[in-house]
C-alpha cells in the first residue's frame, strides 16, 4: 500500500524533523510527515502546494497553483516508515493536506510505528476508522471558520465534533484573522460541546509580525473566553518555508 505524500523544496518527499510548532505539543521534538490532497480549499492555507494544483478552481488568496507531478510523491508505506524511523525522534505528526483522506494506507503505516508517540492534524470533517483511530495518541482538530472560504456545511460538520468532543485526545485549534472570528468560535464551541480547555485559537498569518500584531487583540480575547493561546512557533525561527 502507499501514501501521497507533498514534496519539500528539493522535490522529495516532506518528511522532516523540528519542533512541533502549535498547539499543547508546542516545543516538542518531532518528526513531521506531510500528506498530499485536501477535501476543504481554504482561502490562506499555507501549504496550498498540498492540493491547490493546476486546473483546480478553488480560489486562494495567491491566485497561485501548482503543478501536481512536481509537488506530490508516492512512496510505499514501508519506504515512509523506515524515512520516519531514520530522524530518531519519539513523536510524530501526520499533517497535510488532510491526513484522513488517506486512512487505510495510514493506518498501516503507524502499525509500522508502534513506539512512536502519534498526532494527526485533522480539519475535523471525518473521524477515523477503527484501524487507524487505535494508533492515534492526539488529534490536534482545526475546523475552519467562515473566513477560510470554505462552505459551512462542509468545513463544519457536528456529528464527527461531538464525537471528538467525547474524546480526551482531541484537541481544537481554531485559526482566527480578526476579533469578530473569536464569536463564532464562541459558537461553534457552544454548539458541539467542544470543551473550553481544550480549545486553542490561534492567530492567522505566516510571518512574525502579523502573528504578533494579531495576538495583541486574541490575548485578552483568550482571557475574556476561557481559550488557550496557540503561537506559530516554527514561523518565527523559521519563516514559512518547507520542511520545518
Amino acid at each position: 500500500m502507499s501514501l501521497v505524500l507533498a514534496t519539500d523544496d528539493t522535490g522529495g518527499p516532506e518528511i522532516f524533523a523540528s519542533v512541533q510548532g502549535e498547539g499543547p505539543s508546542a516545543g516538542e521534538p518531532t518528526a513531521f510527515v506531510r500528506l498530499s490532497r485536501c477535501n476543504l480549499a481554504c482561502v490562506w492555507c499555507d501549504t496550498a502546494y498540498t492540493w491547490h494544483f493546476a486546473g483546480d478552481e478553488r480560489p486562494h488568496r495567491s491566485g497561485q497553483t501548482f503543478d501536481r507531478k512536481a509537488n506530490q510523491v508516492t512512496l510505499e508505506v514501508e519506504d515512509v516508515a523506515a524515512r520516519i524511523a531514520a530522524l530518531g525522534q519519539r513523536r510524530l505528526v501526520v499533517t497535510g493536506g488532510e491526513p484522513m483522506l488517506q486512512a487505510p494506507a495510514l493506518a498501516q503505516l503507524l502499525a509500522l510505528l508502534p513506539d512512536v508517540t502519534v498526532e494527526i492534524e485533522t480539519n475535523g470533517t471525518a473521524f477515523p476508522p477503527p484501524k487507524l483511530e487505535v494508533w492515534v495518541d492526539q488529534f490536534n482538530i482545526s475546523p475552519k471558520l467562515t473566513h477560510s472560504g470554505n462552505a459551512r456545511e462542509l468545513a463544519i460538520v457536528p456529528a464527527v465534533l461531538r464525537r471528538y468532543a467525547s474524546d480526551g485526545r482531541a484537541f481544537f485549534k481554531f485559526v482566527v484573522a480578526e476579533p469578530a472570528d473569536v464569536e463564532e468560535v464562541r459558537e461553534v464551541v457552544r454548539a458541539n460541546a467542544l470543551p473550553r480547555g481544550r480549545v486553542f485559537v490561534m492567530a492567522e498569518g505566516t510571518d512574525g509580525a502579523t502573528l504578533r500584531a494579531r495576538q495583541d487583540w486574541l490575548v485578552p480575547l483568550c482571557l475574556e473566553h476561557g481559550y488557550r493561546l496557540s503561537d506559530r512557533l516554527h514561523i518565527h525561527l523559521f519563516g514559512d518555508t518547507r520542511g520545518t
